[in-house]
């Protein structure tokens, strides 16, 4: 099915490319999990063959791959190994949002790209354990003060995916002077940039999903490189589909287990493997289902927004209802997929029984894996508000 989705040699060539790692990716995958490690070495393997980069244009050395073009290696990623696939994610998707939208100065943008064709990897630090979701409207509580020509950056980040790895934060904050947020691009040498390691949770163990304290951090007046209009540290964009296929690659993977599984055993109290009876084929159809109505949702969403975006770049702007549909077909195709992924991987345990519980089974991996989908934005409850809100504001 997912064949269905692949549209160009340059997409086939990278899938190639990523082939190349599956292997390895996936034996390291339950020591990566069993001893909640970053996985360095995975990331190097692809700043090495320049997945870090595919979101950068082309004219700055990138390969300039749509967010369609994206979804499609990270889901495959993300079957190999889902800590690695979610913590180069979002340099991904940050890549391909900052370069789409030029939200930056053109010379802060353009100094950035090099840093980016180079191997450069960053997420945006904007989650506090004081506000919970940057979603929903907390303020931030880090907090950026003038002096002179610098500014001087205190607080503590949550949740900063990949930080013993990245290169560059972007951090919000809130400009007390100013009362408003603003996102400074912070460098992991910046003294006063420290790492407190408190990821210990059951789920995507390998992130390195740790603390970003900040103490006294002092940048340059041109680190402060956005300036939203909106004050919760958060902005839902088509990009964020990077993150429903790293958890519809890990229900891929959960499939696959279950369908070999179901094809080699063979208990004794039955004529041939499992495969034939009526109740595990019926699971394995559901399956199916459950992926390509979960694949049309995000490869639909994404395909919209990519032409949605094009119209934009050619001059056109975009009616408000364009937005607020886009806006809409990703918060549903987020909702759509995390929860398909977990019934995908809870069906596929059904098909391997009691060993799906066992430590050395990927089964209880991605298990725990894909409940994380939940977590991340938007949320389930804030998806359904919206889309009932679009349609008590329809016109009669």
């Amino acid at each position: 099915m997912k064949g269905l989705f692949i549209k160009t040699e340059e997409q086939r060539k990278w899938l190639k490319k990523l082939a190349t790692l599956e292997a390895e990716f996936k034996v390291n995958a339950q020591q990566i999990d069993e001893q909640s490690i970053f996985p360095r070495e995975h990331i190097q393997k692809l700043r090495d063959i320049g997945y870090t980069k595919i979101t950068l244009p082309k004219e700055l050395g990138g390969d300039g791959f749509t967010i369609y073009d994206a979804i499609l290696l990270q889901e495959t990623l993300a079957s190999y190994d889902g800590s690695t696939a979610l913590s180069i994610g979002w340099t991904v998707l940050t890549v391909g949002e900052l370069f789409e939208n030029k939200y930056w100065e053109p010379a802060k943008l353009a100094a950035f790209a090099k840093e980016v064709e180079k191997g450069a990897i960053i997420n945006r630090a904007v989650s506090e354990a004081a506000t919970g979701s940057p979603i929903r409207g907390g303020r931030p509580g880090t907090t950026a003060k003038r002096d002179v020509d610098n500014w001087i950056i205190n607080g503590r980040k949550s949740y900063t995916t990949g930080s013993p790895e990245l290169d560059y934060f972007l951090t919000s904050a809130w400009i007390e002077d100013e009362e408003k947020i603003g996102f400074f691009l912070i460098h992991k040498d910046t003294p006063g940039i420290s790492i407190e390691e408190t990821w210990d949770v059951i789920a995507m163990r390998g992130t390195g999903s740790h603390d970003l304290v900040l103490n006294a951090v002092k940048l340059d007046a041109s680190d402060l490189v956005e300036v939203p209009n909106y004050t919760t540290g958060f902005k839902l964009n088509g990009w964020l589909l990077m993150i429903p296929a790293t958890y519809l690659g890990i229900a891929q993977a959960a499939r696959d287990y279950a369908i070999q599984f179901a094809k080699t055993h063979s208990p004794n109290s039955i004529q041939g493997t499992i495969a034939t009876l009526p109740n595990v084929q019926a699971l394995l159809g559901e399956i199916e289902l459950e992926l390509a109505q979960a694949r049309f949702a995000l490869y639909g969403a994404a395909q919209s927004y990519v032409e949605l975006k094009a119209k934009e770049q050619k001059g056109k702007t975009l009616t408000e209802q364009e937005g607020l549909v886009i806006v809409n077909a990703v918060n549903v195709a987020k909702h759509v997929v995390t929860n398909a992924a977990i019934t995908v991987v809870d069906k596929a345990m059904r098909v391997v029984g009691a060993k799906s519980l066992q430590r050395s089974n990927p089964l209880q991996r991605y298990y725990r894996d894909v409940r994380a989908g939940l977590h991340n934005p938007p949320m389930d409850d804030l998806t359904i508000k919206k889309l009932a809100e679009m349609v008590l504001n329809e016109k009669a």
